[in-house]
């Protein structure tokens, strides 16, 4: 693995790792990617992000910042057996996706399952709905109305 941490010599060359490129500080490179400055410290002492010590500050280009973003950990894109996991065009949801999809707490999806309402399956640590089963819960769960009770006159 090549090490992302570019040395202060390399810097005294070029200036820059990227002599065309924007370059940001570690607080600025936490507000773009939303996540807090320790994640991307952390980040950096993995080697996970591209950065470099300018003194006594940490230096981060855009596109280097940019190439971290798209190789990021997205349980999205997790896989299972070679497969992705949660692939929506086959109908395979995650829990928080089930949760969106039906406008409810996960709490609710997780609690769903549980009782047996609602049918899923472990596929290793995550949990995983078909779409089919989703619209069934939906029909048979949450449109239904109270029954209402007839008055007597």
């Amino acid at each position: 693995m090549e090490n992302f941490n570019y040395s202060q010599e390399k810097v005294a060359e070029n200036g820059s790792s990227h002599p065309n490129n924007k370059l940001v500080s570690i607080t600025e490179a936490a507000k773009i990617n939303n996540v807090t400055r320790q994640a991307i410290y952390v980040a950096i002492k993995q080697k996970k992000l591209k950065a470099f010590k300018d003194s006594t500050r940490w230096t981060i280009s855009l596109e280097d910042l940019e190439a971290y973003r798209q190789q990021k950990y997205s349980r999205t894109k997790s896989l299972y057996e070679g497969e992705l996991l949660f692939d929506n065009k086959k109908g395979f949801y995650s829990v928080n996706q089930a949760a969106k999809v039906l406008g409810v707490p996960a709490q609710k999806i997780y609690y769903a399952t549980r009782i047996g309402l609602l049918k899923a399956f472990r596929k290793g640590a995550a949990w995983v709905i078909h779409v089919n089963d989703i619209n069934s819960y939906r029909e048979n769960y949450l449109n239904k109305k109270p029954a209402q009770s007839t008055e007597a006159m």
